[in-house]
């Protein structure tokens, strides 16, 4: 009973110290909170949609072999008697209507001029014997495609589109040549109903597969899905990061903690206790139970208040009670551990300085983005000290893992904890013996 009495008297004493409350709550949080706003602007200024893109054709094409292709075959149930005015009906399709607007020039001259002007971004001239030439199994079918200069996305696009359709239809050519050396008279009529057939067959087999000039694809359902997409990633990128600060602000909560046994010594009041009636055990059993329950409010306090601020969704608590249990086990078995070697405070700058910064640093190696990638740094490395046992019970429960997998990292922290307490209250004892 004592021993609880002095256990509490001293973690009240450890609330009342504001640099101490900053340490253990404040700077977790904010850190945390940094990089919540900072990541969340990224994503809120990433929001991109396409910029329409005028277009203006001049459609010059004349005909060449008769042809007629279905209406069924062409968006909007159009029809088309040239090359040309396929061209002209595919990209005017509604369906490219938020991307693509489509005006007609009499002359190429024209088109170039609105280009020039900035009347349109991209000019598409079709010459006047494109459909001949297409025919002709030894023609050249030309497109000449005109932009706006200092635009780069917009005519890439368009020039994307017409790139596949420019692909897709030099299927035509190949058909007439196959013909022309399986059969001994080919006609301009027969030439005629091969283009035909096979942009009537080519057309309908790129509508059964949703176009394959261009998939739009609309969001399921509207903005509320797009925020909760951007929130559910900025959670994914937040949330190991409080759970790594955490986890590195707890291990110096355990030893700033345990300091108190020092300061005290250095003060002598540590002395005058051990004068009193009650027995040195009970004090010393006070005082590392001081410590387990300053890390134990630390770890409690930070995921309750990171969920609420944040929106962190931890996992199971079943899962992260566990995981949060062994932190606070091996935080302050670390800190008794790490304070029974030192041989005063003064000695206190270099550990904090030094060896929990570096293990904590080595521990944390799971939550940066461009080594987490790296098997061996990011799962063997991490994993030589406490504190990437820690993170990789937190990223464990996070993920939703196994509950044999979260017990067998619980074990591993439970050891590191009973070796750092019976090494450090061994050596505590026998220093007051």
């Amino acid at each position: 009973m004592k021993a609880f009495d002095i256990a509490v008297k001293d973690v009240l004493h450890g609330l009342r110290s504001s640099i101490f409350l900053v340490f253990t709550f404040a700077i977790p949080l904010l850190i945390t909170g940094l990089f919540y706003f900072m990541f969340g602007r990224i994503s809120q200024e990433s929001d991109f949609s396409l910029p329409t893109t005028k277009i203006i054709i001049a459609n010059l094409d004349k005909g060449g072999p008769r042809f007629q292709v279905s209406t069924n075959s062409i968006p909007g149930g159009k029809r088309a008697h040239t090359m040309g005015e396929l061209i002209v009906n595919i990209l005017s399709d509604e369906e490219m209507a938020d991307l693509i607007e489509v005006t007609l020039a009499p002359n190429a001259a024209a088109a170039k001029a609105a280009v020039d002007n900035q009347q349109a971004q991209v000019a598409i001239i079709i010459p006047e014997d494109f459909s001949q030439q297409y025919a002709d199994t030894y023609g050249e079918a030309q497109i000449e495609f005109y932009q706006d200069p200092t635009l780069t996305i917009g005519p890439m696009v368009v020039r994307s589109i017409m790139d596949q359709f420019m692909d897709g239809m030099s299927g035509v050519k190949i058909a007439i040549t196959v013909a022309l050396d399986q059969e001994e008279v080919v006609t301009s009529t027969l030439i005629g109903n091969m283009i035909q057939q096979y942009i009537t067959s080519s057309l309908a087999q790129s509508k059964d597969v949703e176009e394959e000039l261009l998939t739009i694809i609309p969001p399921k359902s509207g903005v509320t899905d797009t925020v909760q997409e951007e929130k559910n990633m900025l959670l994914s990128i937040v949330t190991p990061i409080m759970g790594g600060f955490m986890t590195f602000f707890a291990f110096y909560t355990g030893t700033a903690s345990s300091e108190n046994i020092l300061q005290e010594e250095e003060k002598h009041t540590l002395q005058r206790l051990f004068t009193t009636p009650t027995r040195q055990s009970e004090i010393l059993s006070g005082k590392f139970l001081a410590v387990f329950l300053t890390v134990f409010l630390q770890i409690v306090l930070l995921i309750i208040s990171s969920h609420f601020i944040f929106g962190i969704r931890w996992g199971a608590f079943p899962n992260i009670a566990l995981i949060a249990l062994g932190i606070i086990f091996a935080a302050s078995s670390c800190g008794i551990f790490i304070n029974s070697f030192l041989r005063d405070t003064k000695q206190g700058a270099v550990i904090f300085g030094g060896i929990l910064t570096l293990s904590g640093t080595l521990g944390m190696i799971r939550t940066y983005g461009f080594i987490s990638t790296t098997e061996t740094l990011g799962n063997t490395v991490s994993l030589l000290v406490p504190q990437g046992w820690a993170m990789r019970g937190l990223l464990q429960v996070m993920d939703g893992a196994a509950f044999p997998n979260i017990l067998i990292t619980f074990g591993v922290l439970l050891a590191w904890s009973i070796v750092f307490f019976i090494v450090g209250v061994r050596r505590f004892n026998h220093r007051y013996a």
